[in-house]
């Protein structure tokens, strides 16, 4: 199983308040990166196909597509690509939230 990161704001709450990332935030940040698409169903090809169905914001580099969901208020993205680290850091900056082993 592979490495996997949450981009999270969750370590920035006080007093139980909740700062979710919202999925608008995300779609407005990811809107102006030109190699983001956002998707709500992701299909991973394989021995078979499997379609998933949720809020994705899919990564194309060097003829990979990588994924991030956003899922209750964070974003899941899987480490397997060394491309992930920089990006992910990006992303965490921009959105103002910190990166969390998961």
């Amino acid at each position: 199983m592979g490495q996997r990161y949450r981009i999270t704001r969750e370590m920035q709450q006080e007093n139980d308040a909740k700062q979710p990332i919202t999925l608008e935030e995300c779609k407005a940040y990811f809107e102006l990166q030109p190699d983001i698409v956002y998707t709500p169903v992701f299909t991973v090809k394989g021995e078979a196909t499997m379609s998933i169905e949720g809020d994705f914001f899919l990564w194309e580099i060097e003829g990979a597509t990588i994924p991030f969901r956003h899922f209750d208020g964070d974003l899941y993205v899987s480490g397997m690509n060394e491309a992930v680290i920089p990006k992910m850091i990006e992303i965490a900056s921009a959105l103002r939230a910190d990166i969390a082993e998961d």
